[in-house]
């Protein structure tokens, strides 16, 4: 699990991307990320979509469309990762960073069953209840009862379990990037959530209650499948 840092088109982003055996997936607030990787002679040789799943929080964007292919090469420099390469269909110039997220911390995968949700890529929108404003949009990877994801603030990192179109489980919640005057409820704090819901096979809702610092906060999401996990680089 990384965090990625970018520029293209003289502006900048952040995502997170999960990458390993040859696919790679992320994303972040607006966008999601799917592909595949492969090493030749020590170079990283990449070639990812990019798709929106949700409105920007802001009124730009740093593409030139909200469907674009990315092909990029790079090396290890120490713990990280340095890209370069081109959006495809316009050729503006693409550069990133990719730093190690938290990997020691995920936990042991949950049991998935016979009509367990679909695992793959899935854009998550969580709503806070209670009367509480505020939200959040971003990308999940759900993997054989493990939990990795986040945005251009957090990232995810949890486990759950899922059979006869019933899911449950937990995640922490962390900084990436300081999110205190973005996201004032969860920026600042390592948040755990636990949750519940139902799945089909085009995505999930869940009903979670969050513990930030010393407050509970209640909320709901709903998750979309954007991309099967076997399919990454399709």
């Amino acid at each position: 699990m990384y965090k990625v840092e970018y520029d293209i088109n003289n502006g900048s982003g952040r995502s997170v991307l999960y990458a390993h055996a040859g696919k790679m997936l992320g994303g972040n607030t607006a966008f999601a990320h799917f592909g595949t990787y492969q090493t030749v002679n020590g170079e990283i040789i990449a070639r990812l979509r990019t798709r929106r799943h949700s409105a920007s929080p802001r009124p730009r964007s740093l593409v030139s469309s909200d469907a674009v292919t990315i092909s990029i090469r790079g090396r290890a420099q120490g713990q990280v990762y340095r890209f370069a390469g081109e959006v495809v269909e316009d050729a503006s110039v693409f550069r990133a960073v990719m730093t190690p997220l938290g990997n020691d911390d995920i936990s042991p995968p949950g049991a998935v069953g016979e009509g367990g949700i679909v695992s793959g890529l899935y854009s998550i929108n969580i709503r806070m209840l209670d009367g509480l404003a505020g939200g959040q949009t971003g990308v999940m990877l759900l993997h054989g009862g493990r939990i990795l994801g986040g945005d251009a603030f957090f990232y995810y990192l949890g486990a759950y379990s899922s059979a006869n179109g019933r899911w449950k489980g937990e995640f922490v919640n962390q900084e990436h990037t300081p999110a205190k005057a973005e996201h004032p409820l969860f920026g600042g704090y390592e948040v755990g959530i636990g949750f519940s819901g139902r799945c089909d096979a085009g995505g999930a809702d869940m009903e979670a209650t969050a513990l930030a610092g010393k407050r509970s906060i209640r909320l709901a999401a709903t998750l979309k499948l954007i991309q099967p996990f076997a399919g990454a680089g399709r």
